[in-house]
Parts: structure tokens; C-alpha cells; sequence
């Protein structure tokens, strides 16, 4: 997966988490609040990970795309 990809991963996950975030404003029952809150954690959670897939595949695309310093030597 891209890095651009992983960012729009990401980015779909904020939206979600933002729809979750405005269930949580509006309930005002305990149970689904805290079930809104372990969704919300969760979210959390999965945009990290995007981010950090994203981070990843950043760093390879552009160690690919970068010449080698020890090969101009040779």
C-alpha cells in the first residue's frame, strides 16, 4: 500500500471518527455513550496505524527513488 493510500485511509477514519464524535454529543444515554467511546478509542487506534503505514511506505518510496551514496563511490 502507498503512502498516499495510507493517508486516505486515514483521512476516511476522521471522518468516521468525527460521525462518532457527534453520535457521542447527542446521546444522552450511558450505554451508548460508552459504546460511542470504545468506537471512538478504536478509530484511534486504526488512524495510528494508517499513519504509521504511511510513514513506513513513505521512507521506502523514498529510499527507491534516492541513489545510493556508496555506489557512486565505486
Amino acid at each position: 500500500m502507498s503512502a498516499d493510500e495510507s493517508l486516505a485511509n486515514a483521512e476516511n477514519l476522521l471522518a468516521r471518527r468525527e460521525q462518532a464524535r457527534t453520535r457521542l454529543d447527542q446521546t444522552e444515554e450511558p450505554d451508548k455513550a460508552i459504546e460511542i467511546l470504545q468506537e471512538l478509542a478504536d478509530l484511534a487506534r486504526e488512524v495510528e496505524a494508517e499513519l504509521q503505514r504511511a510513514k513506513r511506505a513513505a521512507e521506502t518510496e523514498a529510499a527507491t527513488l534516492r541513489p545510493d551514496p556508496d555506489a557512486a563511490g565505486s
